[in-house]
């Protein structure tokens, strides 16, 4: 059985790398449903090959639709989704607008994925912070084993992670510099060529900033715990790929040794860890792929059980495309297994 699948932001990065992955992973999709703004009209989305005209995002467009994989901006998905639910679809949303609500759902599969079925009062399902996804893929296993009090994590988040224009910011202004030419800046205030910029989102009255809170209230909620997590994040000029220096403390002792075990056991995690050998992830290895990759996992001694790791991860993929795509895949075994409703 098929399902007529629509994405909503269809004409953006993380958009058309949800088709890609649709068909990577050979989602039963029987009708693909291209949708964004009027000013995509014209443009098309490839699917396996074929060439799928956009369509307007308008309610109406979403009649029929049995799953929308949204990605075009918390506005237009506190518009639109609840349109789309009332005509039967059930939405994935990668944007901010439904993380927090107690109605829905936030979903990283490897974690918490029986949480799917928990849809059915606004027919959303929220995927998470891509910082935040990465993070929890590594930690699931060893909050299981030990039980995590504390995260202290430092993000180095690419430009990938605030669109399209600062992507071309990063290129654009890095070609400028060695061309000395003039350069007008689109996205970001500051420059990120050659240079790191420590604030991701808007500052906030503790001095933090909303990326910064989002990390740790959607670990709260997603584990279920009251763990207690302080972050930086930051800017860099790297066009995809996250990475994080994470600090962990626990209740119960796990040793180094321990936890690499545990991480190389576990799901969407690769474990890449021999600095004997200088054996660690970076943004460059990991591009185009979907596990979230571990290395420089070592004891904190400044804690009585504490550990550092280093977690890298595409953004764009496990980050937000391919979280959503397999958070349609447990929705489909849901269904599956109790009835499509």
């Amino acid at each position: 059985m098929g399902y007529k699948v629509a994405i909503l932001g269809a004409t953006g990065v993380v958009g058309r790398k949800i088709a890609e992955v649709l068909g990577e992973r050979k989602f039963p999709v029987d009708d693909l449903l291209p949708l964004a703004s009027e000013r995509s009209i014209g443009e098309a989305v490839d699917f396996g090959g074929d060439e799928i005209a956009v369509q307007v995002a308008t309610p109406d467009a979403f009649a029929g639709v049995d799953i929308v994989l949204s990605s075009a901006g918390g506005s237009v998905s506190q518009l639109l989704l609840p349109e789309a639910a009332k005509r039967g679809a059930v939405s994935i949303d990668n944007t901010s607008a439904f993380r927090m609500d107690p109605d829905v759902p936030l979903v990283v599969p490897e974690v918490n994925g029986a949480r799917v079925a928990d849809y059915k009062k606004k027919r959303i399902i929220a995927n998470p912070n891509c910082s935040t996804i990465q993070m929890l893929v590594a930690l699931k296993p060893l909050h299981d084993a030990a039980v995590i009090k504390r995260i202290v994590v430092s993000t180095y988040q690419s430009c990938s992670g605030a669109g399209k224009t600062a992507i071309d910011d990063l290129f654009e202004e890095t070609r400028s510099i060695f061309a000395q030419s003039d350069f007008e800046r689109k996205k970001f205030k500051r420059q990120i060529a050659f240079n790191v910029i420590p604030q991701i989102d808007v500052f906030m009255d503790d001095g933090g900033t909303k990326e910064e809170w989002k990390m740790r209230v959607e670990t709260q909620k997603i584990m279920e715990a009251d763990i207690a997590l302080t972050a930086t994040c930051v800017r860099v000029p790297v066009f995809f790929g996250h990475s994080e220096a994470v600090w962990i403390e626990t209740e119960k002792a796990l040793a180094p040794d321990a936890a690499r075990k545990l991480l190389k056991n576990a799901p969407g995690v690769t474990l890449l860890d021999d600095t004997g050998k200088e054996r660690y992830p970076t943004p460059q290895e990991t591009a185009d792929t979907d596990d979230v990759y571990v290395g420089r996992v070592r004891q904190d001694a400044s804690v009585p059980h504490g550990l550092a790791m280093w977690i890298v991860s595409d953004n764009i993929r496990k980050g937000a495309a391919t979280n959503a795509v397999q958070i349609a895949e447990r929705l489909i075994e849901h269904w599956q297994a109790h009835g499509k409703a």
